[in-house]
């Protein structure tokens, strides 16, 4: 699985071109913002979400949407969010009954479609990608030296990974690294000398790499933002983000399950669609 994780990673150049500003930042910053409205709207579940960002990432650093053509970054976001939940839940609404939250553009449902496709073609259909919740089991049975993971401490974990996703700071490390300094922090009542034993024990991290990253959890920590900035950034509904029995985790086999979650209902309002760069705000 962890030789698996390179391939269900951005490219490794992603966050130096978007620090760098060869990236417009700008991008992903609405993407991921209509994506987590249009998730806490649904009610769907954590996984759906990282995906949603996984597929995003991993998008944009192969492919770089047209400059000053702004309906593009909401079809890409429609798209990255219908796919995800096709992945991960049991009940999707259809994808034009996806655009919540009073989009500026509302695209019809061959126009999304021939998005979705350009997506799957350009992250070469690795659809089933690892997360840091693919890894978050594995890891918290390794410090706590416990059989199972607690639910309480996996529910607190997907709490974290969801905080600090949307930002970019954590492009920087895989998954399993991010994964690791999450168990990590969240497991602050272990023993110092058993977490310790535990990271020199990691056999697919490194050390060094997952202590760094903690580090930068603790600062986050620090400046409250993952407890009062970034409350938006976790979904309101208690089904997207307490629901994590329905994570059917193996750390023996470090792979993660599907997470079905009931949905509300679809949002009844009419909106004209439309099949390229229109305002959602134009006559009909």
């Amino acid at each position: 699985m962890v030789d698996k994780e390179k391939d269900h990673l951005p490219r490794d150049d992603y966050l130096m071109r978007l620090r760098s500003g060869d990236l417009d930042l700008s991008v992903r910053r609405e993407a991921l913002d209509w994506i987590w409205k249009a998730h806490a709207y649904y009610g769907f579940g954590p996984l759906s979400l990282c995906l949603s960002v996984n597929y995003l990432d991993r998008f944009l650093s192969v492919y770089q949407l047209p400059k000053g053509v702004s309906w593009t970054v909401q079809l890409l976001a429609v798209a990255c969010f219908s796919l995800a939940a096709k992945m991960e839940e049991v009940k999707v609404p259809h994808s034009v009954d996806l655009q919540v939250g009073e989009p500026r553009f509302v695209f019809h449902g061959k126009t999304i479609q021939r998005m979705e496709l350009m997506v799957l073609s350009t992250l070469g259909w690795k659809m089933q990608a690892l997360t840091p919740c693919s890894f978050i089991d594995y890891f918290l049975v390794k410090i706590s030296c416990e059989k199972h993971a607690e639910k309480s401490s996996i529910t607190r974990s997907v709490q974290l990974i969801l905080n600090i996703i949307k930002g970019i700071d954590f492009l920087e490390f895989r998954y399993s690294e991010i994964a690791a300094a999450v168990a990590i922090s969240v497991l602050k009542e272990v023993p110092v000398q058993e977490v310790d034993k535990a990271i020199t024990d990691f056999v697919i991290v490194e050390k060094d790499r997952v202590l760094k990253c903690v580090e930068l959890i603790k600062d986050l920590s620090l400046n409250k933002v993952g407890a009062t900035k970034n409350t938006t950034y976790v979904p309101q509904s208690p089904i997207g983000v307490l629901d994590t029995g329905c994570m059917s985790f193996k750390s023996d086999e470090l792979t993660n399950g599907s997470c079905p979650n009931s949905l509300h209902n679809s949002p009844n309002t009419k909106r004209r669609k439309i099949d390229g760069p229109s305002n959602g705000s134009s006559q009909s």
